[in-house]
């Protein structure tokens, strides 16, 4: 990059997981300075913020890492990952699926709203011209704030409702995983050398990974279809 040109700034929502990690090193090849952003909102798996944190460092972006509390989320509950009334589904449910005919219980209600209202504020800030978030195809059809025309909506009222985007600079939101399979996903993001042993994606929130729940098995197909072998430990199968 020449020195004389501004530097690109990009806020990151990692939650330390398989698919916002990957958004960090396809954020970094992109040419931007990472500006990683968690959210704790009593998420049951609340391992995950660790493991944001080891991603973090990893990038060398520690200094900026922000961690945001949002612990209402739980207060609220209606969703498997902030309400331990409600359970986490597992194989005995069902084969895991890449595509879910409705929304699952593990929908948490408004979370990605909040989070890029958040992020948005972030950017602005911080000079970011851009916000990552790792929605993709296994998620769209089942949450609804998942979904492309949700992202698009979502731009339009940045650009509404923020100094930036009333002066024509605006803030982007960036969804390069949002047509990709888990293991298209993982194939780019080993290419990128992302750190995928720092991550997790069990909603269970156990130091080792169940294997067991949706998101679990959604990982392992995902590395199974991507002819690789999954580097984190998942707990021994009966």
């Amino acid at each position: 990059m020449n020195s004389n040109e501004p530097v690109r700034k990009a806020v990151v929502i990692l939650s330390g997981g398989l698919d916002s990690t990957t958004c960090m090193g396809m954020a970094q090849e992109a040419g931007y300075e990472l500006f990683p952003l968690t959210f704790d909102y009593g998420q049951r798996h609340r391992i995950e913020l660790d493991n944001a944190r080891q991603v973090a460092e990893f990038y060398g972006v520690q200094n900026r890492h922000k961690v945001v509390q949002l612990g209402f989320l739980r207060d609220f509950g209606g969703s498997a990952l902030t309400d331990d009334t409600i359970a986490v589904p597992t194989a005995n449910q069902g084969e895991a699926t890449e595509q879910e005919s409705e929304i699952p219980v593990t929908y948490v209600p408004g979370r990605n709203l909040l989070f890029l209202s958040i992020a948005t504020s972030f950017a602005e800030v911080m000079g970011c011209e851009a916000i990552y978030i790792g929605v993709n195809a296994l998620d769209y059809s089942g949450y609804p704030d998942c979904r492309p025309e949700f992202i698009g909506k979502v731009e339009e009222v940045i650009a509404l409702a923020t100094k930036v985007g009333v002066e024509g600079k605006g803030i982007t939101i960036q969804t390069p995983l949002i047509s990709l399979t888990k293991a298209d996903i993982i194939r780019e993001g080993s290419r990128l050398g992302v750190p995928y042993e720092l991550t997790t994606s069990c909603y269970n929130g156990k130091l080792e990974a169940c294997g067991d729940c949706d998101s679990c098995r959604l990982r392992l197909k995902g590395f199974a279809d991507a002819g690789m072998s999954d580097p984190i430990v998942y707990a021994a199968q009966d």
